[in-house]
């Protein structure tokens, strides 16, 4: 076996439990508000500045990773979350959640559900980078499903701080194994990239490039493109109608209409389910087909089942929830491997990780926009109807950014895309 298929084991567990921590924000908006009386708009924006933050940190981890190193940027990333994890049983006023969950726990996190994915399939395949990077980013579905579900059933008979130690344990013993086994590169090993022919092989060159000025060298070579933009524009409707929205406020939305956190997370566990099946299918079709039409199919199902769901909470419709998880899981990341391909094909392979940090970037803005504003409509309006409508409705005007695009490729020439 190809031992690019080992770092791809190590980086689905590794990002598997960094999901895992993101997903503790559903479940700590109810105990935060009944143990340290804050509101909820107050709770949301903590998480909103985790979202933006661990988004902006994209680019500049992409460009890090060459220069550091996979394996050590890892190794740093999963200290800092265990240390933000401790630091958190102890927090008592809301600044602390503040810079624990929306710094601390952000800027880690931001290391394993930002460009690694990208980075990793680049480096370790030549052939089959659309489904290494669906399995990849299905491990933030996995860790959704496996943790939500036990966190939440913590949360209910003990405390919040309960699923915080489960994590602490995880992070611990990752540290070592990511030490030992994880690998930058496959000429390390003595290998070439999977699939790659001989001719293909190049020597291991160290990159002695400042990780913050190549960040923004290539911000500036993308931000003179159209692609760029409309990447990014489409990236921050999707990271708005995901992230945001359902990942902060479903379980609390839930709660508003009578329905129990145990179930609400469970039907979140269940999204977790077919959003791992429909990434792994997203990166499969990403190899095969327009990736512009994936992503136009993507956002409107995604669109339409958003503008259902008030609906089905209103009813207490158990069976349309239940649809509404599997439709809206199997969406739910399909959207990842389509947009790192076009970032790649547009902007090369060198400098497509990192456009893809700086897309990424506009995605965790709209998802810090979504937490922030779901929390505060559900002040001003007493629901989150208004919310999911709307997210609905502009993942349907995406559609049209992503239909935009070019069919040929983009070929850059002294820095400036033509």
């Amino acid at each position: 076996m190809h031992y690019g298929w080992i770092v791809v084991g190590l980086t689905f567990f590794t990002i598997l439990i960094a999901a895992g921590i993101r997903s503790i924000t559903g479940v700590l908006i109810i105990p935060l508000e009944q143990e340290f009386e804050w509101s909820r708009s107050a709770i949301s924006f903590a998480f909103a500045i985790n979202l933006t933050i661990y988004g902006f940190s994209g680019p500049f981890i992409a460009a890090g990773l060459e220069r550091i190193g996979i394996r050590k940027t890892m190794v740093y990333s999963m200290i800092l979350l265990v240390i933000g994890m401790i630091a958190s049983l102890f927090m008592t006023h809301i600044w602390h959640l503040n810079l624990i969950w929306g710094i601390m726990i952000g800027v880690a996190s931001g290391v394993f559900l930002t460009v690694l994915s990208a980075t990793v399939a680049n480096n370790w395949f030549e052939k089959r980078k659309g489904i290494v990077v669906g399995i990849l980013m299905a491990a933030t579905a996995a860790g959704q499903m496996i943790f939500l579900p036990l966190l939440s059933n913590l949360t209910e008979a003990f405390s919040w701080r309960t699923g915080i130690y489960v994590f602490i344990v995880l992070g611990i013993l990752m540290i070592p194994i990511i030490a030992i086994w994880m690998r930058d590169k496959p000429a390390e090993r003595g290998l070439l990239p999977y699939g790659a022919a001989a001719s293909q092989a190049s020597p291991i060159i160290a990159n002695k490039k400042n990780p913050i000025k190549e960040a923004f060298e290539v911000l500036w070579i993308g931000v003179r493109t159209v692609p760029f933009w409309l990447l990014s524009i489409s990236f921050f409707i999707c990271g708005l109608s995901t992230a945001g929205l359902i990942g902060t406020h479903f379980i609390a939305a839930c709660g508003l209409y009578g329905i129990s956190e145990v179930y609400a997370a469970g039907l979140f566990a269940f999204m977790g389910v077919f959003n791992i099946i429909g990434t792994m299918i997203a990166g499969w079709l990403s190899d095969r087909f327009d990736n512009r039409w994936l992503l136009f199919w993507f956002y409107s199902l995604r669109g339409l089942s958003l503008i259902i769901l008030p609906f089905a909470l209103d009813l207490r419709s158990y069976p349309m929830l239940v649809a509404f998880s599997v439709f809206y899981g199997l969406d739910w990341i399909a959207t990842v491997p389509p947009t790192i391909r076009l970032a790649s094909e547009y902007f090369g392979k060198e400098r497509g990780a990192i456009i893809y940090g700086w897309v990424f970037a506009a995605h965790q803005v709209g998802s810090g926009v979504a937490a922030f504003l779901g929390g505060y409509f559900y002040e001003v309006f007493n629901g989150y109807s208004i919310t999911f409508i709307s997210a609905g409705a502009l993942c349907i005007v995406a559609t049209f950014f992503v239909l935009k695009f070019k069919k040929k490729q983009v070929v850059i020439e002294n820095g400036i895309g033509i």
